[in-house]
Order: C-alpha cells, then sequence, then structure tokens
C-alpha cells in the first residue's frame, strides 16, 4: 500500500485503478477459453482426467444443458456434496451459466446436518460422492429418505471411480445426468444472457460456534472479483499451475483456488479428492507446479513428511496460506524449504466472498509472516472498540469490520442474523480483533470470544502460541482460557510435540521463564496427537476448553 503519510487511525482502503467485473461467471469464463481455447485448464491427477479450457467449456455447457433438462430454472439450488474432483468443477461453472444457486455441502457433515442444509435452502437436486473413507454419503441419503427431504427431486452420485455393475435405488448416475445434455445446446446461451452479476450464484453453510450453522448467500459480483483480485496478487498469468489440496466446498478451494485460476487462465490441479501431504508433493512435481495452496497444518505435514527430501519442488513460487494464523517458524521453512517465495497469506471469512486482507508476491518477509497484508481492492476496512464502534488508533486492537463489493447477500432466508452481521453502512462485523500499524498492514490476533482476561491483564492467545512454536520440541501449540476463581481464567496450552520427542510441563515452563511475563505462561499444559478442527482446518478453541473445563473439574463461571 502506497502511502504518503503514515496512518494515524486504523482505517484502510484498497486500490481502485483496476475496474471491477461486472460480467457473470459464464460470460467471464467464456471470455477466457476465447482467448485461449487450448491451454489447460484442469488436471485431476487421482482421476486421471485433463481438460482444455475449450473441453471445460463443452463439459460445463453439457453438463448445464443436462440441468436445464430436469426442469431447473434459475433460482433453484442445487447441492454438491463431495471432496475434489472434476464434477464438481463441472458444476461450479455449468450452475453458474444457468443461474441455479449451487449449495456447498461440507463432506463431513453427517445425517442431522445434511437434513437441515438442504431443507433450510430448500434443494431440489443433490449431486452427491458414493462414498469416502468411514462415510457413506448414500447410506446417509438412504437412511434420511424422501420423508426428510421433501424438496429434493435428484439425487446424483458421483461414479467415476465405481463399480459398474452398482445401481441405487432411487439414485442416479452422474456421468447418465452428463451424457443427457447437449454442448450446443442454444438454452444454456439464452439464460446465461438473462442473468445479472448481482444474482446469487452460491451458498455456503458457514461453521457457527454455536447454533445451527447459517447459508452465506454470494452473488457472482462477489465471487468472480473476489477469485480475481486474489489471483492479482499472487500475480497469476496463463503460465501458472495452482495445486489446490484444499477442500472445494469452502471458499479456499473454490475461490482462491478455482476462480483465481480461471481468472488468470491458470490450470487447476487437484492432488487428490481429501488431503494426503505425499500427493501433494507428488503432484507439484509431476505437474511442474508453480502455486500451492494450504492451511498452516498442510504445509506442515509437507514439509515433516518423512520423503519430503525425496521430490523436486524447485517449481513453486506462490500459493495462499491461510484458514488459521502460520506461525513464523513454518513460513519461514515454506519459504526456504518449499521454494515459496512469493507465497502469500490471506485472511477473510465466508461472509465476504471470502477475502479482504492479502499480502502480496513482494510483502517483505517480516511483515508476511507478522500481518494479513493490506486491504484488498475496492475493499474496505476499519477496526473499532467493540464497545463503541468508533475506530481506534493504528496500533490499538478492536473489531475488523469490513465493506465492499465482496459482502455478502446475506444469510439465506435469515434477515434478523444477517442484520446482526451487517450494519446500517453496510460494514461486515467480523467478530475478529485485529490491529492495524500506520503503513496499513493488518495483524488478526484473535476472535473477540478468544481474548482471555487474567486478573485484569488482557492476554492474546496467538502471541504466546507464536512464543511456544520457537521451542526446539514443539510442533503445534493451541492455547486457551479456562475458568478461574481467583484470576477469572488462567491459560492452558495443549501442545502436539514432534516425532519421536517428548517433552515435560516442567521443560516447557523453563521455556517460558524470564521470555514472557510470568501471567502469560500457562498454568496447564496438556500433551496431544491432535487438535479438534473443522474440515477447513479452523481450530475449534471451544472444544479445547470445553475438554479441558470437564476434564479438571473447573466452574464455567468467570469470575472476572
Amino acid at each position: 500500500m502506497s502511502m504518503t503519510a503514515a496512518l494515524t487511525e486504523s482505517y484502510g482502503k484498497g486500490a481502485t485503478d483496476v475496474p471491477l467485473i461486472e460480467q457473470t461467471i459464464g460470460d467471464f469464463f467464456d471470455g477466457m477459453v476465447a482467448r485461449q481455447p487450448d491451454r489447460d485448464a484442469l488436471i485431476s491427477r487421482h482421476e486421471g482426467l485433463r481438460f482444455t479450457y475449450r473441453e471445460l467449456q463443452a463439459e460445463s455447457n453439457k453438463l448445464a444443458s443436462a440441468l436445464l433438462n430436469l426442469g431447473l430454472a434459475a433460482g433453484d439450488r442445487v447441492g454438491i456434496w463431495s471432496h475434489n474432483n472434476a464434477p464438481w468443477v463441472l458444476m461450479q461453472i455449468a450452475t453458474a451459466k444457468a443461474g441455479l444457486i449451487l449449495v456447498n455441502i461440507n463432506p463431513a457433515y453427517r445425517t442431522s446436518e445434511l437434513e437441515y442444509a438442504l431443507n433450510k435452502v430448500g434443494c431440489k437436486v443433490l449431486v452427491t460422492m458414493a462414498r469416502f473413507k468411514t462415510s457413506d454419503y448414500l447410506g446417509m441419503l438412504r437412511e434420511l429418505g424422501a420423508k426428510r427431504l421433501p424438496q429434493l427431486q435428484h439425487t446424483f452420485w458421483i461414479d467415476g471411480n465405481a463399480a459398474a455393475d452398482v445401481e441405487e435405488p432411487g439414485m442416479q448416475r452422474f456421468s447418465k445426468l452428463l451424457a443427457s445434455g447437449n454442448a450446443a445446446d442454444p438454452r444454456v446461451a439464452q439464460v446465461q444472457k438473462t442473468l445479472k452479476a448481482t444474482d446469487p450464484i452460491n451458498i455456503q453453510f458457514t461453521s457457527g460456534t454455536t447454533g445451527f450453522p447459517k447459508g452465506a448467500t454470494l452473488t457472482h459480483r462477489n465471487i468472480l472479483n473476489n477469485g480475481f483480485f486474489i489471483g492479482e496478487c499472487m500475480k497469476l498469468s496463463p503460465a501458472d499451475k495452482l495445486c489446490i489440496p484444499v477442500p472445494l466446498y469452502h471458499c479456499f478451494g473454490m475461490v482462491l483456488g478455482n476462480l483465481a485460476c480461471l481468472t488468470h487462465g491458470s490450470a487447476i490441479v487437484y492432488p487428490n479428492d481429501g488431503f494426503d501431504p505425499l500427493t501433494v508433493l507428488e503432484t507439484v512435481q509431476a505437474e511442474k507446479c508453480t502455486g500451492l495452496h494450504g492451511v498452516p497444518t498442510m504445509f506442515i505435514a509437507e514439509l515433516d513428511h518423512p520423503r519430503f527430501k525425496e521430490f523436486d519442488l524447485s517449481t513453486l513460487r506462490t500459493g495462499i496460506m491461510a484458514g488459521s494464523p502460520c506461525p513464523i517458524e513454518v513460513m519461514k521453512r515454506v519459504v526456504n524449504e518449499m521454494h515459496l517465495s512469493e507465497i502469500t497469506i490471506a485472511y477473510g471469512m465466508t461472509e465476504t466472498s471470502p477475502v479482504s486482507c492479502q499480502s502480496s508476491t513482494d510483502t517483505p518477509l517480516d511483515k508476511r509472516v507478522s500481518t494479513v497484508g493490506t486491504v484488498q481492492p475496492h475493499i474496505e476496512v476499519k477496526i473499532v472498540d467493540p464497545e463503541t464502534g468508533a475506530i481506534v488508533p493504528t496500533g490499538q486492537s478492536g473489531e475488523l469490520c469490513t465493506r465492499g463489493y465482496s459482502v455478502m447477500h446475506g444469510y439465506w432466508e435469515d434477515e434478523p442474523k444477517t442484520r446482526e452481521a451487517i450494519d446500517a453502512e453496510h460494514w461486515m462485523h467480523t467478530g475478529d480483533l485485529a490491529t492495524m500499524d500506520a503503513e496499513g498492514y493488518v495483524n488478526i490476533v484473535g476472535r473477540i470470544k478468544d481474548l482471555v482476561i487474567r486478573g485484569g491483564e488482557n492476554i492474546y492467545p496467538r502471541e504466546i502460541e507464536e512464543f511456544l512454536y520457537r521451542h526446539p520440541k514443539v510442533q503445534d501449540v493451541q492455547v486457551v482460557g479456562l475458568p478461574d476463581r481467583k484470576y477469572g481464567e488462567e491459560l492452558c496450552a495443549w501442545i502436539i510435540v514432534k516425532p519421536g520427542q517428548s517433552a515435560t510441563d516442567t521443560e516447557i515452563r523453563d521455556f517460558c521463564k524470564g521470555q514472557i511475563a510470568h501471567y502469560k505462561v500457562p498454568k496447564y499444559i496438556q500433551f496431544v496427537t491432535e487438535f479438534p478442527m473443522t474440515v477447513t482446518g479452523k481450530i475449534q478453541k471451544f472444544k479445547i476448553r470445553e475438554a479441558m473445563t470437564e476434564q479438571l473439574g473447573l466452574t464455567q463461571e468467570k469470575t472476572a
């Protein structure tokens, strides 16, 4: 962010020299195909599939035609319940062309969550994986039955690698649906002409830590522009191949991955359906990928894989790390050992399409590891006092709010919750605590509800986590506050030690002594093998708090 004078208050506005795209996803994609029909668009390693831009367009048009054959009309909801594969991208493009609203269903959902999501938004069609590891998706759908899903008219199962003789009563094969379409169907172009960039095109359920998930509703304009400006930050071009091991049902995969590529003529590369560090390393080497996405835990798993050193990752240049804050030590290894000298950090939330702040390929490393970059183009951010709503001075923490084209259409059929999140001036209140420095760099210091207040001292768990990562035996760490009669709250650290190592509470406490203030040294230390997390790699601190509070027999009330 070029500034003539240093900022004094925590407000930033992104550049506006590159205009917003006012086309629909279908129109923009068709324009890209016309410019470079024969370039690689999609490589799905685990399925053995490759598509050029022209081939991807033909298959998407065919699928759009097939969906129209079902009697669907613009605005109808169509669900996708699957890990990463070619049918997912085809659904993303085809539904956008036909004006259908694609509903992303989390593959971790079980029957009651699936029932809630499909009925909440009235899905008429569902495309699903048959099974994955221990999840039997068709079995769950059979269990729910037609009575509990009254609006669901058609279910198609993705039969790419399935045995040809298996039939599912009441369910149809995705391959048959695709075959029923016509790539030259004139209706697809006709429908596409009637669509507006501001039409809703996607519903994603936010994994609320309390209550039912809410359906964040996003438009063509929301996600197409966000994908474009994310790709700009990474300096993507038709020469790039981006390895996408993050899930597509979440914004990280479908916007920061698919749409960043499709808006820059780059190639989308899927190493596998679910995350597996070895196939990521193999894919980067085999396809000579130039970009790699991941949440910090994925990069840690790749770096610490016993075969890591066997692979040539020298083609890597850029990518995005997001999902949760990145430990500084991990970032240094990603840059030095994975050749990702131009990796960027992105920050956002589903409700803002998702990215509002991002570092660029030339952000200095110290800023790249300690901040989430500066405000994205055409977006405003401000940091406010959660009590008064006033913008705070630079360097002071407060709630991050964001405004601009990226703010969602709203929560599906939930006006009260939409109004809680988006105020009268159209600012989205994120619930994240952040600071902004004089150059406009934003740092996320935690969730408002994760802030620990011990004996009147405000403690940000992130700061203690960063410190503990420096311990040579610590692979990963999470710090939470637990209720305490005397101080209101006390700190608790959950630590995963590096493979083949062991550590003790005393070692960890000795490491802290004289290095950080005594009140920041965790009272409780627990060694664990994993953290509770959402499928998108967001660590669920509330579950750590609940488990420890119960284990230690602490009373929940805070006596602040």
